[in-house]
């Protein structure tokens, strides 16, 4: 389609002179106006905040909009990301969009897209690469930042709970390594947690953002660390595994176990009005129409910032139960 635009109007710029000659343009014929194709290469399915991550995208590029979507679930791999970005070239799409699975290994297919002048825009997670130019911009959560914002809502609770002077034992539930939510949420909590000696890290590892995953792990922690005094879960459906790996072995999450999450989703808040999680730090996952505005300013011939964060909160079971009617995902 991009190639069609730009012949026309290139076209319209050679026969310019004859059709203004008589003052006025013709009338453009009557029909329907074209779509604006998008690719969107999705990560995957596994978890709540990626099923809404994605329906927010498949809700707003509709064709009552302008657009059409051509949608593509990679499962978590990043050899079916590559495929499906290839296919989208192959089809001549408008704009492609892109969850990356991992942060590195994209500058092939990225520069293949660049050469056929489709525009690349990356959501949620970020890319490594040599050029910059690869790609248009990104747009998602300020992982780092999150981290820290659980270290210092952690920080602030052990201070209101009396406990600044008490040894606490802590374990990580990381995402899936080498993802950028899990590279800035583990850099942000362990730079935080190096701040205060009485922050014990007895081990981090993977639940690959999964609950069953998240589950097996934190028994595994629980039958290795008799002590553990908090969990940090780096997504909601980690936390929602840890919780019934807790439960399992008779403590109650919460109390006997501070829990910490991140991405805010509806059940999430539920647990900490139900008191099983302490704080949640929120990852917008609405990101259809922000890179739909991204996508209408390049249209229109603007330019766009390189990174752009989407606005974030953290909850607590403190605010939960007046925030939640207000939650959109």
């Amino acid at each position: 389609m991009k190639k069609i635009v730009a012949a026309a109007l290139a076209l319209a710029t050679v026969l310019g002179g004859t059709a203004f000659a008589g003052g006025k343009a013709d009338a453009p014929a009557a029909g329907k106006k074209d779509l604006i194709v998008v690719g969107y290469a999705q990560v995957g399915a596994e978890s709540d905040w990626r099923t809404a991550n994605t329906e927010s995208f498949k809700s707003t590029f509709v064709e009552a909009n302008g657009y059409k979507l051509i949608f593509d679930d990679a499962q978590q791999k990043q050899e079916n990301q590559i495929k499906a970005i290839r296919n989208f070239i192959q089809q001549d799409v408008d704009y492609i969009v892109v969850a990356p699975v991992v942060e590195t290994g994209w500058e092939t297919v990225l520069a293949e897209a660049k050469a056929a002048g489709i525009p690349v825009i990356l959501s949620d997670r970020m890319m490594k690469v040599s050029d910059p130019s690869l790609y248009t911009c990104w747009v998602g959560g300020n992982f780092l930042q999150e981290g820290r914002d659980a270290a210092k809502w952690l920080d602030s609770y052990v201070k209101k709970s009396g406990r600044t002077n008490e040894d606490l034992n802590i374990v990580i539930l990381q995402g899936t390594i080498g993802s950028s939510a899990q590279v800035g949420r583990t850099q942000g909590v362990t730079e935080g947690l190096a701040k205060n000696p009485k922050y014990k890290l007895l081990a981090k590892q993977t639940g690959e953002f999964t609950q069953a995953k998240g589950q097996e792990v934190m028994e595994s922690f629980l039958k290795a660390y008799p002590k553990i005094d908090i969990v940090i879960a780096e997504n909601d459906n980690m936390a929602f595994g840890a919780i019934d790996a807790i439960k399992a072995v008779g403590k109650k999450p919460g109390k006997d176990i501070i829990i910490i999450s991140f991405d805010a989703v509806k059940e999430a808040f539920n647990r900490m009005i139900a008191g099983e999680i302490n704080a949640d730090v929120e990852c917008n996952p609405l990101h259809g129409p922000r890179v739909a505005e991204i996508i209408q300013t390049l249209e229109n011939g603007g330019s766009v910032e390189k990174i752009m964060y989407v606005v974030e909160e953290v909850f607590d079971t403190e605010n939960a139960a007046a925030k939640l009617p207000t939650r959109k995902y």
